[in-house]
């Protein structure tokens, strides 16, 4: 088996980084269509996923925890997430996403899946090659 080459990985991460956050960003798109900064998606569609507390939500937004009281206010505000009591923990509320949110939660998650238009353009080999190599990066 070949030596691995770093400066050959380090220019195929910065073509996929490219790739992905350069040429076909959909942060922007998204945001536009449901009227939210991003990170107001991130919460959403995390919340979507299941309801937490605002500490678990700022550990997985990476964000502190006054921001992450301002971001839940605007979703709250806008009637995609509510605040309910803590079912085991008086003292913490639990942010669960409504029908509206979970609705725009998925929207979000299609804008953000659909695949560049070059993908398109690989033949189910190449599909199944490409996949065959992500999933081997993430064992």
């Amino acid at each position: 088996m070949p030596e691995p080459d770093p400066d050959r990985a380090a220019a195929v991460w910065r073509a996929m980084l490219a790739l992905v956050h350069e040429r076909h960003d959909r942060r922007k798109e998204v945001s536009e269509a449901l009227d939210l900064s991003f990170v107001r998606i991130k919460a959403l569609r995390r919340l979507a996923g299941s309801p937490m507390t605002m500490r678990e939500l700022a550990a997985r937004l990476s964000t502190d925890a006054p921001y992450t009281t301002l971001v839940v206010d605007d979703l709250e505000r806008r009637g995609l997430v509510r605040r309910e009591p803590h079912p085991s923990d008086r003292r913490a509320k639990l942010v669960t996403a409504t029908d509206l949110g979970l609705r725009e939660a998925r929207r979000a998650e299609d804008i953000l899946a659909e695949p560049p238009p070059q993908m398109m353009t690989l033949t189910a080999e190449e599909l199944d090659e490409l996949a065959r190599l992500l999933a081997k990066l993430e064992s």
